[in-house]
C-alpha cells in the first residue's frame, strides 16, 4: 500500500494518461493486498523502495517530457493556426477589366501607415479581416488611373464602413482633382451625405443622391472632456508640471480645469474655423456656391432633405443605385459597368521593371505615439526608429529620403533620440518631412531638422511645449477602499514620485527644473532646425497648436501639400530627374511576435468593450495613457476624424 499510495500521488493525472504499464501495476497489486492481511515490514521488505524511487523518476521524466512536448505543439498549433489565418485573410490580387470604372467606396479604412503587424488588422472576437489602404497607395493609384486606358472613369459611392482623418480626405480630394485634368469623369453618388463624405463627393462633375437620403451640413465642433470633477469625487490627486511659458498647452488642462482655459478656447476655436475653412473652400471652388453662401446654410440648417440640397445647388439630382447604371449608359456609353474598388487597382500595380536599378527615394513612417525604448506594434519607439534611420543613411542606393511623420508627440527623451538621427540623416542626403494628419508636440520635435515640411492645410503641427504630471492615490485608496501605505526612508526625498503621496515643494522645484530644461532644448532646436530667432520660435511656442496652413504663415512649414508634394521635393532636391524609383520602408514584426502583439490588442480591446463605450472610447483611451505617463512628455491633445 506505501508503494500504491507513493505512485499514485507522484504520478497523478499524467501516469494515467502516458504510462499505461504501471497503471496496471498498482491495480493488481492493490487487489492482493485487499485478499491477504498486511504482514510486519522487515528490511527486506522494505528494499522495494528503491524500486518506487525508481518509479517516480521515470514517472517525473515522463511528466516534464509530456510538458515540454506539449508546449512545442501547442506553439505550433498557433503558428500554423496563424499562418493559415494569414494565407486565407490575405488580400486576392483582382484583374482590371478591359473597360472598368474606378470604385472609390472607403470599404477599407484610409490610413497614414502600413501597419508593423501583419495580424494587426485581423479582429479575433470577429474573426473578420479590417482591410485598410495607406494614402501612399491611394495616391498611386488615382496617379496610374490616370494614365490607364482601362479605367474609364472614377464613381465615388460610399458605401463601405471605413473612415479617415480630415488630412487624408484633403489628399485624396487633391489627387481625384488631379485625376480630372486627363480628360476622364468622375460622378458621385450617396445615399446619405455626410459633411466628410460630400467635401470628397463635392469634387465630382456630377453629384447624385438617393431620393429619400438626408444630408448633413451644419459645420464642425471640438470637445473636450474634464475629469477634474471625477478626480476629486474619486480623491485622486494630480501635479501639474508645466513651464509657465507653456499657457496654450492643453493635453493636462483636463485633469485640473472643469472647462477651457481662455488660451485654450481661442486656439481650438481658430483651428476649427481653419478646419471649416478647408472644406468650405473646396465645396465652393468645385460646386460654384461662395463660401458665405455655405455658412448661411450651415448656420439656418438649411439643407437637410435632398429636395434641399438640390435646391441649393449642392447636388445634380435624385437617383436610386439601379438609376445610376442607366445614366452611365446614357452619358459615358458604358452598357454594362464593371467595377474596381481603388484599393483592390492599388493592389493590382507592378513596378516598373525599368526602374528596379534606379535610384532610390524612400518613404519612412514615424506613425503613432512617442515611446522609449523598442517595440513593433503601431507607435514610434524611439531606438526603433532611430535604428531605421541610421541604416537609411548607410544605404548608398537611397538617394533621398521623406519622412511621414502622423504623430500627436510623446515622451521627449525618444523624442530627442530620433532628432539626432535625423540630423546625421540629413548630413548624407536630403530629408523632406510629409504631415500627416498631425505632426504635434514631439512630431514636430522630430521633424525640425528636415531640409523642408511639407503639411496639409489641415495638419495639427507646433505645439512646441512641454508638460510632466505626477498622480497619487494615497488619499483615495484609504478615503474609498480603506488602504493605507506606509514606508520607511534613508533621506527626506526617498520615493518620490511613488503614486502615493502628492510632491513636496522641494519636489516640485527639482521637477521643474527638468521640465524647463526640456523646453528649453525644445525651442533650441526649433530655431535651429527653421533658421530662426530664439525670440521668434518663443513667440510662437508656448505650447500652441496650429493648422498646417498658419504654420506656412509663421514659418514652421515651408509649404502646403500631401505626400506627392513632399516626393516632389525630395526627388527635386536630389536631383534625380526622371530616373528614381519611391521605396517605403516598413519594419515589420516576425512571425510569432506579430500574432501575440496581435493577441494582446485584440484581447484589450476586449475587455474594454467599444461597443459599450462608443465615441468615449477613445477619450478612456486617452485618460488611461496620460495618468499612466511618467516622466516629461511633449504631447498634442486634438486629433480630428470624419
Amino acid at each position: 500500500m506505501e508503494e500504491n499510495k507513493l505512485q499514485s500521488e507522484s504520478n497523478g493525472t499524467q501516469e494515467i494518461e502516458n504510462n499505461p504499464a504501471p497503471q496496471q501495476e498498482v491495480k493488481v497489486e492493490a487487489e492482493q493486498s485487499a485478499a491477504q492481511p498486511t504482514p510486519k515490514p522487515t528490511p527486506k521488505q522494505r528494499k522495494p523502495q528503491k524500486k518506487s524511487s525508481l518509479t517516480f523518476g521515470k514517472v517525473f521524466l515522463a511528466s516534464l517530457l509530456a510538458v515540454v512536448a506539449g508546449s512545442v505543439v501547442t506553439v505550433l498549433f498557433w503558428i500554423f493556426l496563424f499562418s493559415g489565418i494569414s494565407t486565407i485573410m490575405a488580400p486576392e490580387v483582382k484583374s482590371v477589366p478591359e473597360k472598368a470604372i474606378l470604385h472609390i467606396n472607403l470599404a477599407e479604412s484610409l490610413v497614414d501607415a502600413p501597419s508593423k503587424n501583419p495580424m494587426g488588422t485581423f479582429d479575433l472576437m470577429s474573426m473578420t479581416q479590417t482591410s485598410q489602404l495607406t494614402i501612399y497607395d491611394a495616391l498611386r493609384a488615382l496617379e496610374s488611373a490616370a494614365k490607364d486606358e482601362r479605367i474609364e472613369g472614377i464613381y465615388i459611392n460610399m458605401v463601405g464602413g471605413g473612415s479617415a482623418d480630415m488630412t487624408l480626405l484633403e489628399e485624396l480630394r487633391a489627387a481625384i482633382i488631379q485625376f480630372k485634368q486627363s480628360g476622364k469623369w468622375v460622378v458621385a453618388y450617396n445615399e446619405t451625405y455626410s459633411q466628410g463624405v460630400y467635401y470628397i463627393s463635392s469634387v465630382a462633375d456630377k453629384v447624385y443622391m438617393q431620393p429619400e437620403g438626408t444630408f448633413d451640413w451644419s459645420g464642425l465642433e471640438m470637445s473636450t472632456i474634464f475629469f477634474k470633477g471625477l478626480f476629486d469625487k474619486l480623491g485622486l490627486k494630480v501635479d501639474i508640471l508645466r513651464p509657465t511659458a507653456c499657457k496654450y498647452k492643453s493635453a493636462v488642462e483636463p485633469y485640473f480645469l472643469s472647462e477651457m482655459s481662455d488660451e485654450n478656447r481661442e486656439q481650438m476655436q481658430e483651428l476649427a474655423d481653419h478646419m471649416w475653412g478647408v472644406i468650405v473652400d473646396g465645396v465652393a471652388e468645385s460646386r460654384g456656391v461662395s463660401a458665405e453662401e455655405l455658412n448661411r446654410l450651415a448656420d439656418e440648417l438649411a439643407v437637410v432633405l435632398p429636395s434641399q440640397a438640390l435646391e441649393h445647388k449642392l447636388i445634380d439630382g435624385v437617383k436610386y443605385a439601379d438609376q445610376m447604371e442607366a445614366l452611365f449608359e446614357e452619358e459615358y456609353g458604358i452598357e454594362e459597368p464593371e467595377y474596381i474598388s481603388l484599393g483592390d487597382y492599388a493592389s493590382s500595380l507592378i513596378t516598373d521593371p525599368k526602374r528596379a536599378s534606379a535610384p532610390k527615394v524612400a518613404i519612412v513612417y514615424a506613425n503613432g505615439d512617442v515611446i522609449d525604448g523598442s517595440g513593433s506594434d503601431d507607435n514610434i519607439y524611439g531606438y526603433t526608429l532611430s535604428q531605421t534611420l541610421r541604416e537609411v543613411a548607410e544605404d548608398d542606393d537611397i538617394k533621398s529620403v521623406v519622412l511621414r511623420v502622423n504623430s500627436p508627440g510623446g515622451s521627449a527623451l525618444a523624442s530627442d533620440l530620433i532628432w539626432r538621427e535625423m540630423e546625421n540623416l540629413k548630413a548624407k542626403k536630403p530629408v523632406i518631412v510629409s504631415m500627416g494628419s498631425y505632426a504635434a508636440s514631439g512630431g514636430y520635435y522630430i521633424s525640425a531638422p528636415a531640409d523642408a515640411i511639407v503639411a496639409d492645410r489641415s495638419t495639427l503641427t507646433g505645439s512646441i511645449g512641454v508638460f510632466g504630471m505626477m498622480p497619487s492615490f494615497g488619499d483615495a485608496l484609504e478615503d474609498k477602499l480603506g488602504i493605507t501605505v506606509d514606508a520607511v526612508k534613508t533621506n527626506a526625498n526617498a520615493g518620490m514620485g511613488n503614486g502615493f503621496e502628492a510632491l513636496s515643494s522641494t519636489q516640485y522645484r527639482a521637477m521643474m527644473q527638468g521640465v524647463d530644461r526640456v523646453y528649453e532644448r525644445f525651442t533650441t532646436l526649433v530655431a535651429e532646425g527653421r533658421n530662426l530667432t530664439i525670440e521668434r520660435v518663443l513667440e510662437i511656442a508656448e505650447g500652441r497648436v496650429w493648422s498646417g496652413e498658419q504654420a506656412q504663415k509663421i514659418g514652421l512649414v515651408d509649404t502646403c501639400g500631401g505626400l506627392t508634394s513632399a516626393l516632389a521635393i525630395a526627388i527635386d532636391k536630389a536631383e534625380l530627374g526622371d530616373n528614381y524609383q519611391v521605396v517605403e520602408v516598413v519594419d515589420e514584426a516576425d512571425g510569432l511576435m506579430a500574432m501575440l502583439n496581435s493577441l494582446g490588442v485584440k484581447a484589450r480591446q476586449a475587455m474594454t468593450s467599444r461597443s459599450e463605450l462608443g465615441e468615449l472610447y477613445n477619450e478612456y483611451r486617452r485618460l488611461e495613457q496620460m495618468v499612466g505617463k511618467e516622466g516629461i512628455y511633449t504631447v498634442c491633445p486634438y486629433i480630428f476624424r470624419f
